[in-house]
């Protein structure tokens, strides 16, 4: 994956997910991972696994080891 291609609106999203998570009680990542598999569809899902896996920039944490959660 380029640089040109970063999925800024992906990554967007799943932050603000994470974000949410996080102040819930019980494990954030799992909740985001579990969201992620529900309402985001497979195309989606694939281009953040790979943005993860081609480092992640710009994930904070616990939408990181959500996305990780989904291989």
């Amino acid at each position: 994956m380029s640089a040109a291609a970063r999925p800024d609106r992906l990554i967007y999203m799943a932050n603000q997910i994470a974000r949410f998570f996080d102040d819930q009680p019980g494990d954030a990542a799992a909740g985001v991972a579990q969201h992620l598999k529900s309402f985001w569809d497979p195309q989606m899902r694939a281009e953040i696994v790979a943005w993860r896996a081609a480092g992640g920039e710009g994930l904070d944490p616990v939408a990181r080891e959500a996305v990780g959660r989904l291989v």
